[in-house]
């Protein structure tokens, strides 16, 4: 994008954001493009994005959408489920991937992998980012299938984890630290014993490591391995997202003020989003991924995962990142194999911020995925998997002759894994 549309796009983008937070009587006709605005938000961005030109029918676009909805099994992979309670009573939805589904079984099949003398498997914990959902680890969960115990959960507010009660019954903005509690509470219900990967994408990444601020004790206790992708530990109200200073800096400026006017309207809003889709799915593609040919069934399914947040839940989390600072909890992973692995084109937590994680983690491996954006679990799933899986055999949760299984591909022309 050249900077004079990104400026002109900025502009825009502000304009809509002060019509919206006054008189009433403009809400109809500002929704739609307000939509777009929070479209943006739902994507970690902060500012406005230009749009390509669509060449055919808003009607044949939809039949599209409807299409890819069907096509492969993104989003498909299910285990046995599970609910944690989060200290305010928030339920969280966890599911649980055994090495094997006969729990008799389970025993024989690690003396066959690690040994007759082998303790309890290690549980890998997967945390996923701001407006998706467990589901967006999905090329790593089956290609780990039957080779190392996972959970996967939902953060509050998102998937198939309930409303956050602070947040609906006290009016209280989500907090990192909040997070970091959510993931105990996970742990405590799902992995009560044995070792523990921590696996975090993005928001994910920023909860592991107020786990380790909150509990460090089970850091140095339980966890033998952990993975940051694509995340933070602090300084994200300096990022620009591919904008003009100047522009992201005027729309911060009225930015919480329009969030809350417009989960006052929230009905209005959501029917905005769906009107604009198209344009929505352009915001989704630009700042969650970098390569051109991505497969459209999962573009479309990041759209969906990213789509399905409301807006009160968007409004609710975003302090949180501005506030957020974790950069101390890093060396409570200082003794421990680390992977830091982040997108190189990231627009939302540039590369930037995972070096400055490996700097402060000299033993850590860090991983600069080339033509990747934010969502570099789903654009290049085959570099996320196998510097996952080989972070695994370093932890001991997995011996070095495991076969780690397909990953699928996301190009055009690749069927998926």
């Amino acid at each position: 994008m050249s900077e004079s549309s990104a400026e002109a796009v900025t502009t825009a983008v502000t304009a809509v954001a002060d019509s919206a937070a006054a008189a009433s009587g403009g809400w109809r006709r500002a929704t739609g493009v307000a939509g777009v605005a929070i479209g943006v938000l739902a994507t970690g961005a902060a500012a406005g994005v230009a749009i390509e030109r669509m060449t055919v029918g808003r009607g044949m676009r939809k039949k599209a959408r409807l299409a890819l909805d069907s096509t492969g099994p993104y989003g498909s992979l299910r285990g046995a489920p599970g609910k944690a309670y989060a200290e305010d009573g928030t339920e969280l939805y966890y599911e649980v991937d055994d090495l094997d589904p006969d729990p008799a079984a389970a025993p024989a099949r690690r003396r066959r992998l690690f040994g007759r003398k082998s303790p309890a498997p290690v549980t890998v914990v997967f945390s996923h980012g701001y407006c998706l959902s467990q589901d967006s680890w999905h090329f790593q969960r089956a290609a780990l299938r039957g080779v190392v115990r996972t959970v996967h959960w939902d953060q509050r507010s998102h998937g198939r984890s309930g409303r956050g009660a602070a947040q609906t019954e006290r009016g209280e903005p989500v907090t990192i630290d909040q997070l970091g509690q959510d993931l105990k509470a996970v742990i405590d219900a799902a992995v009560p014993e044995g070792p523990i990967v921590l696996v975090g994408h993005s928001m994910g990444g920023m909860t592991v490591m107020a786990l380790a601020d909150r509990y460090p004790e089970l850091i140095r206790e339980r966890v033998v391995g952990v993975a940051l992708v694509g995340t933070s530990s602090g300084r994200l109200g300096e990022v620009n997202f591919g904008l003009p200073v100047a522009g992201v800096n005027a729309v911060r400026r009225v930015l919480p003020g329009v969030l809350k006017a417009l989960v006052q309207r929230a009905e209005l809003v959501e029917k905005g989003r769906r009107a604009t889709a198209d344009l929505f799915a352009g915001v989704i593609k630009r700042y969650s991924f970098a390569t051109r040919d991505i497969d459209p069934a999962v573009a479309r399914f990041a759209e969906r995962m990213i789509e399905s947040t409301p807006i009160d839940v968007v409004a609710e989390y975003y302090p949180a990142f501005s506030d957020h600072d974790k950069t101390e909890a890093l060396a409570h992973f200082a003794e421990l194999p680390v992977l830091v692995l982040t997108g190189v084109r990231d627009l939302v937590t540039p590369s930037e911020h995972s070096e400055a994680i490996a700097d402060l983690l000299p033993d850590a491996e860090l991983v600069q995925v080339p033509d990747a954006g934010h969502l570099v679990i789903l654009e290049h799933p085959e570099v996320v998997t196998d510097r996952l899986a080989d972070l695994l055999v370093r932890a001991g949760a997995v011996p070095a002759g495991a076969t780690v299984g397909a990953y699928g591909s996301t190009s055009s022309t690749g069927q998926p894994g």
